[in-house]
C-alpha cells in the first residue's frame, strides 16, 4: 500500500468516526423526538465507504486477458 492510499484509508476511518459521532450524539431536550441521525451523517458514511474501497484498490482498472491482448496488438 502506498503512502497516498494509506492516507486516504485513514481519512475514510476519520470520516466514519465523525459520521458515527454525528449520528449518535446526544440531543437537547427539544430534540428528544428525533433520537437518531442526520442526513449529513449518512452522507459521511457513504463517502467513507467509497474512499475505503478506493484506498484498498477496489476501483482499480484490471483489464481482462482479451483486453490486455488487444492492447498489446494495437501497441505494436
Amino acid at each position: 500500500m502506498t503512502a497516498g492510499r494509506a492516507i486516504e484509508l485513514a481519512a475514510a476511518v476519520v470520516l466514519l468516526a465523525a459520521g458515527l459521532y454525528f449520528y449518535r450524539r446526544p440531543r437537547s431536550d427539544a430534540d428528544k423526538a428525533d433520537t437518531y441521525g442526520s442526513q449529513g451523517a449518512v452522507i459521511m458514511f457513504v463517502v467513507a465507504a467509497i474512499m475505503a474501497i478506493h484506498a484498498l484498490g477496489g476501483l482499480d482498472y484490471h483489464p481482462s486477458a482479451a483486453q490486455a491482448d488487444l492492447i498489446r496488438e494495437r501497441s505494436q
